[in-house]
């Protein structure tokens, strides 16, 4: 190989051999984006899980632990706009009206964020809308309840059912939840009673039963039953979050 050849051929490797550093130091700067990303998203998220903690408390409502998630693509580019596509809350063992329930997650759009929030430095968390899930035991729901004395619920063949005494007979109904002007109306299907007595209880029951307000002053949309749970789902609208 002459000389000239030798040249051309040390030539040809020098541009592949920047390139691939080019490459190289693309995809390091992309991780390290990455994870800067990453931390603050974190930082930001235990900021958030401490103000909804801290929220919730006031309706009575207390946890195990509680951790937020934002959602979207791309948290400190959401961050400079100073607003998130979305945030889901859980809180484990929640107790509700000091009653053990089950599960409570929130699921929160329309999140406008102060850039303070990564250095905790105050600043308030607004947020749009916020739809809550709130599942407990059918007993727990009846600690809960107010308005029918003597009244307890459980679920048998995936259906809720109602236990309770109507002019010294011991009722035991299958009922349809349904939410009714903030309370939970009880509609009697199939029961032991008397007919004579079936209407008396049918009014009874369709009174309902209140309970305590929601989480996050939500109003409550939808009462049902799934599984050995009874699940309550409210929505609240323009959520404040203030610095614990």
């Amino acid at each position: 190989m002459s000389a000239m050849d030798g040249m051309t051929l040390m030539g040809s490797r020098r541009p592949r051999r920047w390139f691939r550093r080019l490459v190289v130091t693309v995809v390091l700067l992309a991780l390290l984006g990455v994870g800067v990303d990453r931390a603050a998203e974190w930082v930001a998220e235990d900021q958030l899980a401490t103000r909804a903690q801290a929220e919730a408390a006031k309706y009575d409502v207390q946890s195990a632990g509680t951790s937020a998630k934002v959602e979207g693509f791309g948290f400190l580019p959401q961050l400079a706009r100073e607003k998130f596509d979305g945030i889901t809350l859980d809180m484990r063992e929640p107790t509700y009206s000091s009653v053990q329930a089950e599960d409570l997650s929130v699921a929160m759009t329309g999140v406008h964020v102060p850039r303070a929030l990564l250095t905790g430095d105050g600043g308030t968390v607004r947020v749009d809308s916020a739809d809550l899930t709130l599942r407990m035991s059918p007993d727990a729901l009846s600690k809960v309840a107010s308005g029918l004395d003597g009244l307890t619920l459980r679920i048998a063949d995936g259906r809720l059912e109602a236990r309770l005494e109507v002019r010294g007979v011991d009722v035991v109904a299958s009922v349809r939840p349904q939410v009714q002007n903030g309370r939970i109306g009880l509609v009697v299907g199939d029961t032991n009673v008397p007919t004579a007595l079936k209407d008396a209880v049918s009014s009874l029951l369709a009174r309902g039963i209140k309970v305590p307000q929601m989480p996050f002053g939500a109003s409550l949309r939808q009462v049902a039953v799934d599984g050995q749970s009874v699940v309550l789902t409210a929505t609240a609208t323009n959520l404040q979050l203030q610095a614990a």
